[in-house]
């Protein structure tokens, strides 16, 4: 799922909340980073299902920025780590340190329309939203079907962490759309501009002497 909103795109195809965050930071030349403002923070925490739609989060600051954007560094060492087949044990700390945290109360509430839907026992704080994200991320270290899933974009200037649930798993991009469509189309112009990947010429076979008989 890709959509715009202000001066970023917001892409949420990974397959899991920590893996989004750890995105918000791969952006490549001209993408904004979400967590350089606190209105971007909140917008992408409502955007990424972090509180339910409609949570107001008028309490993001600029301390809320620093602690997130800790937690995102920590997530892409783990997860670098883990792909590289090293250990990164201080991010793990630091990660379990706010899992510990209780995560966002959930309870069902009624719409205008009187149907149930996602709403917060309360008002959601700065290390509650932290938990969430970090629960996610152990979760995900700790589950070797989902582990065995994890991939690393192989679009160019993109290093992008998901989950590949595709059938065989021979998934190759964070998203057919964006990385996978840029290198269809590179592939398609080195075809079209490069004469040493096009295919060489037919070998035309010598034409054959003619015997005058006498």
């Amino acid at each position: 799922m890709a959509t715009r909103r202000g001066s970023y795109d917001r892409r949420f195809d990974s397959g899991r909340l920590c893996l989004d965050l750890v995105a918000t930071g791969a952006g490549g030349p001209g993408t904004a980073d979400p967590l350089d403002r606190p209105e971007g923070l909140a917008d992408w925490l409502v955007a990424a299902g972090a509180v339910p739609r409609g949570t107001r989060l008028d309490g993001v600051d600029d301390h809320w920025l620093v602690c997130f954007r800790q937690l995102r560094s920590a997530v892409d060492r783990l997860l670098t780590a883990q792909l590289g087949g090293r250990a990164a044990d201080g991010a793990l700390e630091r990660v379990n340190a706010l899992a510990a945290d209780a995560p966002p109360g959930l309870c069902a509430v009624r719409a205008g329309n009187g149907t149930l839907v996602r709403g917060l026992s309360a008002e959601p704080g700065c290390g509650a939203l932290l938990a969430a994200v970090a629960r996610d991320a152990v979760e995900l270290l700790t589950d070797p079907v989902a582990l065995a899933g994890l991939r690393r974009c192989e679009g160019d200037h993109c290093r992008r962490v998901y989950l590949d649930t595709s059938r065989g798993r021979r998934r190759r991009w964070c998203s057919s759309e964006v990385c996978g469509n840029r290198e269809r189309v590179a592939r398609h112009r080195r075809r079209h501009t490069d004469p040493a990947g096009a295919s060489p010429a037919p070998e035309v076979p010598p034409a054959e002497k003619k015997v005058i008989p006498r």
